[in-house]
């Protein structure tokens, strides 16, 4: 915490659950905090995420009956990583799933952008995004991509009960033609403005929230 900040409701609060916890909370001159990070709000905090998963360790995973896991094809913004995994996250998500290549990782912007879901969501690194799926679907899964030319919309018919994968693609492309067929349902988001299409990580929260979530009641 930077010397001489001033105390607010918040900072108390952060003083407090470090205490709970037994995490050290020092204060450090404003300049050293800027050296580690340039944008900081008076407080840094040095976290060790934990290690990606790998396609093994997918397969073998301990799914609940219920669970939701988000896929992305090959997005490469870390802060579109990093918003789709705070939607996955609050919507209560069991995992995260992204490539290995040309895709971004869960870095250190992609956690930050995240708010820190980053840091409470499992999430697996896959060579090949149709064959993580297939493995899902071994397991019970019903994947459900996110498709804006599908003629079905989120509207047309509920989303299945039980274990589902939901993938959104990548910025630019949206889904992989191999990912599509892999697909067991595509649905679209009606568009009513004149925008044709939302983000990635705002079509995926919207998604989970009106057409997932709804399922479990």
């Amino acid at each position: 915490m930077a010397e001489g900040a001033r105390e607010t409701p918040a900072l108390r609060d952060l003083s407090a659950a470090c205490r709970e916890a037994g995490i050290p909370l020092r204060e450090r001159p404003r300049a050293e905090l800027d050296r580690m990070v340039p944008d900081h709000h008076g407080v840094v905090v040095r976290v060790r995420p934990a290690p990606a998963l790998g396609e093994r360790e997918l397969a073998a995973w301990p799914f609940g009956d219920e669970d939701i896991v988000v896929a992305l094809d090959g997005i490469v913004d870390p802060h579109n990583v990093g918003a789709a995994a705070r939607s996955a996250e609050a919507a209560g998500a069991a995992m995260l799933v992204t490539r290995v290549r040309r895709a971004a990782a869960p870095s250190t912007s992609a956690i930050r952008a995240s708010a820190g879901a980053l840091l409470h969501l499992p999430y697996a690194r896959v060579a090949n995004i149709p064959r993580a799926l297939a493995r899902l679907q071994a397991a019970g899964f019903f994947v459900v991509g996110l498709d804006g030319r599908s003629t079905t919309s989120v509207y047309d018919e509920p989303c299945p009960s039980g274990r589902v994968a939901v993938v959104v693609g990548s910025e630019g492309e949206g889904l992989s033609r191999l990912t599509r067929r892999v697909c067991d349902a595509l649905v679209a988001l009606p568009m009513r403005g004149a925008v044709g299409s939302l983000n990635a990580s705002s079509a995926l929260a919207a998604v989970l929230y009106a057409y997932v979530l709804p399922s479990r009641r």
